[in-house]
């Protein structure tokens, strides 16, 4: 009888804590930087009690849309690029961000006031990288991408008009601050797409980030534009590759809170806890992006600063995405990107 009065007790005790465990769906985007999440903020979330189930996808903002449109939200927590977290909050996709409700300094935030319906949580760079068993000497600046005679042999790129076109006409001599008053004129345009003319046959694209340092690593390509920690992670692991940060494009992932979501309070309560600088700091050892949380830096292996793209060698020529030219002129230039891929 005592036993069974003890065992009564300890499920009362037991079943509250249950009840108030957080159940989320959280979307990211697969490979390596999903694998960083998991390790920096979603086991730790779950060791307190909590269940998260991953899910992924590739910035497609209608599918989130539909959700909230019929009502039928099943993400809660969504990981966007800039331009992706602009679209569906001007779609009315996503939650308002209450930053009271956060209990976070917005101002401690690199990139904090730059959008109402995210929380910044990465800063990555665009670069490219290639393997030094195919070329050595390498390259060492952004024109090499596109000098085959140099540098001969299969290049990847992103297919995506989207830094393609800026880092052609960087490697065509407009400096990086005037390349979008450049790009918004129609000579401009006519310009980047006559640069990018001149390795089209030699170009093999790629649309996941997982897939860039793997053209590398099957030899497939010589060098490849990709997402820094996609590619410092081969480096890691002892592949003999090499980042070249000039003109490297700094740009944010973001957290998005799915508009109507059933757990609302639950996802403020995970943003909060993975924005905590400690947590943030922590995610550095599994990918190299930097935390936007200034906070985070004391917390940062002095080892794993050089290949960050926050470190002050990698900023030297570096310039920032501009998400909102984007948003502007994106679907007029992925219809022409398009067409000129069919040629």
């Amino acid at each position: 009888m005592k036993r069974l009065v003890a065992v009564a007790i300890a499920a009362a005790i037991v079943a509250p804590s249950l009840a108030l465990a957080d159940e989320l769906t959280i979307v990211s985007w697969g490979g390596a930087y999903s694998e960083s999440q998991r390790k920096a903020f979603y086991e730790p979330y779950m060791a307190k009690g909590n269940k998260i189930t991953e899910a992924e996808y590739n910035g497609e903002v209608a599918k989130i849309k539909a959700m909230v449109e019929a009502k039928a939200v099943t993400w809660d927590v969504i990981d966007l690029d800039s331009p992706t977290a602009l679209q569906a909050c001007a779609e009315g996709a996503l939650e308002t961000i209450d930053w009271a409700k956060l209990g976070l300094d917005k101002s401690k935030f690199i990139g904090g006031g730059l959008m109402d319906c995210a929380v910044p949580n990465i800063v990555y760079g665009t670069v490219f990288g290639y393997d030094t068993t195919k070329l050595n000497p390498g390259p060492t600046v952004i024109a090499d991408l596109f000098d085959t005679k140099k540098f001969p042999g299969k290049r990847g790129l992103w297919k995506n008009p989207q830094n393609n076109l800026e880092l052609a006409l960087i490697a065509d001599g407009v400096p990086n601050k005037d390349v979008y008053k450049v790009l918004g004129t129609k000579e401009g345009v006519d310009r980047a797409f006559k640069k990018l003319d001149t390795i089209k046959g030699d170009i093999v694209w790629w649309e996941a980030g997982a897939q860039a340092p793997q053209l590398l690593a099957d030899g497939q390509v010589v060098m490849t534009t990709a997402w820094n920690g996609r590619l410092q992670k081969p480096i890691d692991e002892g592949k003999p590759f090499k980042i070249v940060w000039d003109n490297q494009t700094l740009d944010w992932d973001w957290w998005g809170i799915v508009k109507g979501t059933p757990k609302l309070d639950a996802a403020y309560k995970y943003v909060a806890y993975a924005s905590q600088p400690d947590l943030m700091a922590n995610q550095t050892k599994f990918i190299a992006y930097g935390p936007s949380n200034t906070d985070s830096v004391p917390s940062i292996d002095p080892k794993r600063l050089p290949s960050l793209p926050t470190a002050p060698e990698n900023l030297k020529t570096a310039w920032q995405l501009n998400t909102q030219f984007w948003a502007d002129n994106g679907d007029a230039l992925k219809e022409r990107f398009n067409a000129w891929l069919a040629k």
